[in-house]
């Protein structure tokens, strides 16, 4: 009997380890300084929602992320430089020898919003109602400044706001960076099954 829960265990920490890694982005992400730090991204997207998300200072741009094998992965790269979302919920899915296992973040979900310095997101798709303030659409992206470190390869399609607002926003991302994250009222848990925030 001890030997067969010591296997379950390994298995288990097979494949939570890695996850949790990858959760923990958006829990301790407190690089000092830019945001366009680059790293090897891992083989799982994780989703995050909010009620509302608000910025100040936006810009937009495409670009490649790369992971553990050199795959290049097209992205849309999201800088804001102050960020605060609501009732904000993150979930990393996880395939397993056990079956799906989710990871679940919650934070904001109170009367303190969480919020974001330098933040800038790699994401494979966005949706919500958004509203932009006195946007530029199609400026070169390396001469992108709303955001410190922002900016993104010249030549580049690129866009940029003073200020946005999404409402029920959802998103699928590859990676996050920001200088940092602060998450009130955060809550980490581990379910069995598929529960993604959306």
């Amino acid at each position: 009997m001890v030997e067969q829960g010591r296997v379950r265990w390994k298995r288990f920490a097979l494949f939570f380890v890695p996850a949790l890694a990858v959760a923990s982005v958006l829990v301790g992400a407190t690089a000092e300084g830019a945001i366009g730090a680059s790293f090897v991204v891992s083989g799982d997207t994780f989703k995050v929602s909010a009620d509302t998300l608000k910025g100040e200072g936006f810009v937009q741009y495409g670009s490649l992320v790369e992971n553990k094998k050199g795959q290049k992965i097209p992205v849309a790269v999201s800088g804001i430089r102050h960020a605060t979302l609501t009732n904000m919920c993150q979930t990393v899915l996880v395939k397993s020898p056990v079956g799906a296992v989710t990871i679940r973040i919650t934070a904001g979900t109170g009367k303190v919003p969480v919020t974001a310095e330098n933040m800038i997101v790699d994401a494979s798709q966005i949706e919500g109602n958004a509203t932009f303030t006195d946007i530029e659409a199609g400026r070169d992206a390396s001469t992108l400044d709303q955001v410190p470190g922002g900016a993104g390869a010249s030549g580049m399609f690129g866009q940029q706001a003073t200020a946005v607002s999404i409402k029920d926003f959802r998103q699928v991302s590859w990676s996050v960076n920001a200088a940092t994250f602060k998450l009130p009222g955060l809550k980490l848990g581990v379910e069995p099954g598929e529960h993604e925030c959306f």
